[in-house]
């Protein structure tokens, strides 16, 4: 008997407490001004490369020069960081990705020139690679495909 009186002492001294002083903040960043992006980071497939013939503004909008590490990719992010690996030959190069392709069916990747160079296809003009995603740019926030929201993952898809 002592111990329920006791316990309702207790609960009714913390219903009667006074309420948090805490506030919710006075801004914060919707979620909707976040992109996601897939956790599954490593893709295999065929790379190929272009050069001077594709001289011009990429996708991103910057122009484009074939003598930088960079590539174009159907869906990553522009300014992501992949690490792209020959499966031939195991060269490997850290690129940056500001342009959209290829165009052709069935390939992964387009590198620039001398991103074939030091992978070693700049000769045979493809090679089977591994791409794995290693930084997605500022305002991607990386969630595994499952959780993501289905409008995100249609936005994605495209």
């Amino acid at each position: 008997m002592k111990n329920l009186v006791i316990g309702c002492a207790v609960a009714g001294l913390v219903a009667l407490s006074a309420t948090s002083e805490a506030r919710a903040p006075a801004t914060y960043q919707a979620a909707e001004s976040v992109r996601w992006v897939s956790l599954d980071s490593t893709q295999v497939g065929e790379a190929s490369w272009y050069g001077a013939e594709s001289a011009g503004k990429t996708a991103s909008g910057e122009d484009y020069d074939f003598s930088q590490l960079t590539a174009a990719h159907r869906t990553l992010p522009f300014n992501s960081k992949i690490r792209v690996t020959n499966l031939k030959n195991g060269r490997a190069v850290t690129l940056r990705v500001n342009d959209r392709g290829p165009n052709i069916a069935g390939r992964l990747l387009d590198v620039s020139r001398r991103a074939a160079e030091i992978l070693g296809f700049e000769e045979s003009g493809k090679a089977p690679v591994r791409v794995m995603v290693l930084h997605y740019p500022k305002g991607y926030i990386a969630q595994p495909a499952a959780l993501l929201p289905a409008a995100y993952c249609a936005e994605l898809s495209r």
